[in-house]
């Protein structure tokens, strides 16, 4: 065991929560936000007819009614609520509602399979589901006490009744603390059964208070945010909620992904949250529409490669000023394409390429790239404004302690769970005696910067003993627009083989295309076989999870025979198409 190597970031300034100065529990925050700046803009979604808006006051209000709803529902303090809806501003009003109650909030993301979603309510011992569509039977099956619907749903009462019925009440905000259950999130998991995740007030506050620290440039500033990830997703909860109302920014939900780029240019936010399988898809299809004309094309590039040049400080002057000119044609273009005022862009949830990164901030864009998992409330790093590193996950928050251990990243502080719900064995299998939780990631620390190097679980070990790590090759593959998916197995096998999700249907030029974006890559990862399969991979049928990355296992398991016959083709037929 090597548990010598240490880090701690600087420790937390004026702006952390996590000192004991600020909120004492999430509900807080809005209490806050609304003394500070009531009349200003919180909330704008579209109902289906129009635009609505929601200053601070009127948000207040709201959260305010639905928590003498909960109280005349017959809810006390500890009992748990599940969500299970797109998001929307009533999704916020009922989540800071029920945690001003002392309610423990179960978020579920609304496109789960019905029986993974009914195995979540049973195990949290859900009482009261609010949701946005009618319930699937395995869901009606789970015990509630109630359910209510965001949207008029048929056979189910609606949030606009339920808040009704209890107009003229009013109900107090439960007395209780940082040290209090909050929430339990279900982790989306690649394998197995998720497990529910225990936050208290205290884990998310400290996760808040310490990213305002790190980034106090960001925090100064007046902003709008485009929420679309699920609010299920810890980094959209705290992140686009929780830091959102700290900072006093305006949040305008979008309709959902079909229309995000609609979205994006009514919005036009300042602040993105997301994941980089966005922008893998943004790419892809910025290549396929540039490749009816080379010349802007090479255009598109050179300005990408002008303006990463300049952010990285290699830009000479003649550089300077041609950079500022192909910014002009190029870099405001593609900007427009996002709404035209986005200044910062919060990638999180999955690594993200380095050229794929270097790319877009060629062109203007400004991510601020972290790491983390919900059971760390999520963040454990995020690079700053002056860092310019792009193939690192940034610099571990003040409040956070980070140790590797045999290279895996275990990380210590306040933000870390305080268990998994009814798992007292995987807690103690994460949780080590000094307290350290375990992440399964391996890295590495250099110049106070964190780098990942894969999963302890994901390295695929071949027969001649030499080790890859999957995601790293699949990312490589995917910047070639043929690739939809990529999921990359050869576990005890002689090479790698490739499982595909492209409109190409040729699988050797589809092995050569791939093995196009692995020349920076030891010999040893080439590609030998490719499976073409069927797609798409979506949530809905279970290749991908709710934060889109390839659930490994069960796919392997499913493609399990077809793999196995990549392996046992004949000689002639392994070194070009695969059996099938």
């Amino acid at each position: 065991m090597v548990a010598g190597r240490h880090a701690r970031a600087s420790p937390p300034g004026s702006m952390s929560v996590a000192t004991g100065r600020g909120p004492a529990t999430l509900a807080d925050l809005l209490t806050n936000r609304i003394a500070a700046t009531g009349e200003e803009p919180a909330y704008r979604h579209y109902d289906g007819a129009r635009w609505r808006a929601w200053n601070w006051y009127a948000a207040g209000r709201e959260v305010a009614r639905a928590r003498a709803a909960f109280a005349a529902s017959g809810l006390r303090r500890g009992d748990r609520v599940g969500i299970c809806a797109y998001n929307t501003p009533e999704w916020v009003f009922c989540d800071l509602a029920a945690l001003s109650a002392g309610l423990v909030v179960v978020p579920l993301f609304f496109n789960d399979r019905p029986e993974n979603i009914a195995y979540c309510l049973k195990d949290a011992g859900v009482r009261w589901l609010f949701v946005d569509r009618p319930p699937a039977a395995e869901i009606l099956d789970c015990g509630l006490q109630g359910i209510v619907s965001f949207k008029e749903t048929r056979g189910v009462a609606s949030f606009r009744d339920w808040l009704a019925a209890a107009d003229g009440r009013q109900v107090a905000p439960a007395d209780h603390g940082p040290g209090d259950l909050a929430t339990i999130v279900y982790t989306s998991g690649t394998t197995g059964r998720p497990k529910g995740v225990m936050l208290t007030h205290g884990n998310i506050l400290a996760n808040v208070g310490a990213l305002l620290t790190a980034l106090p440039e960001v925090a100064g500033e007046t902003h709008r945010f485009l929420s679309f990830l699920p609010l299920s997703h810890m980094l959209e909860r705290t992140v686009g909620e929780y830091v959102a109302i700290a900072m006093g920014a305006e949040t305008v939900f979008s309709r959902g992904i079909t229309e995000l780029g609609e979205d994006l240019k009514i919005a036009r936010p300042t602040i993105l949250v997301s994941v980089p399988k966005i922008f893998e898809r943004t790419y892809g299809k910025m290549q396929e529409e540039l490749k009816a004309s080379p010349r802007r094309q090479r255009l598109v590039a050179h300005a990408s490669a002008l303006g990463l040049a300049v952010y990285e400080g290699r830009a000479r002057g003649p550089e300077r000023l041609l950079a500022r000119l192909s910014d002009a044609l190029v870099g405001r273009a593609v900007r427009r394409r996002l709404g035209g005022k986005l200044r910062y862009v919060f990638l999180g949830g999955a690594p993200a390429a380095p050229r794929l990164l270097g790319f877009f901030t060629g062109l203007g864009l400004r991510f601020v790239q972290g790491y983390g998992l919900t059971e760390t409330a999520p963040v454990i790093s995020c690079n700053r404004l002056s860092d310019r590193d792009l193939a690192s996950v940034g610099r571990p928050l003040a409040n956070v302690t980070v140790r590797f251990v045999n290279d895996e990243i275990c990380v210590k502080g306040p933000s870390v769970m305080s268990g998994y719900w009814n798992l007292p064995e995987a807690t103690a299998q994460a949780m080590d005696a000094e307290g350290y939780f375990h992440t399964g990631d391996l890295g590495r620390l250099e110049g106070g910067l964190l780098y990942l190097t894969g999963r302890a679980k994901d390295i695929i070990v071949l027969s001649n003993g030499e080790k890859v790590a999957p995601a790293d090759v699949e990312q490589a593959i995917l910047q070639d627009p043929a690739f939809e998916h990529a999921l990359v197995v050869g576990e005890g096998r002689g090479a790698l083989a490739l499982l595909a999700v492209s409109d190409t249907a040729d699988e050797q030029q589809l092995r050569d295309r791939a093995n196009d974006q692995l020349h920076a890559f030891p010999g040893y990862t080439r590609i030998r076989h490719v499976l073409r399969v069927s797609g798409p991979w979506t949530i809905e049928n279970g290749f991908l999870t709710p934060t889109l990355k390839v659930r490994r296992q069960w796919i392997e398991e499913r493609y399990a025979a077809a793999i196995d016959a990549l392996y046992t083709a004949p000689r002639g037929d392994a070194e070009g198409r695969p059996a099938r």
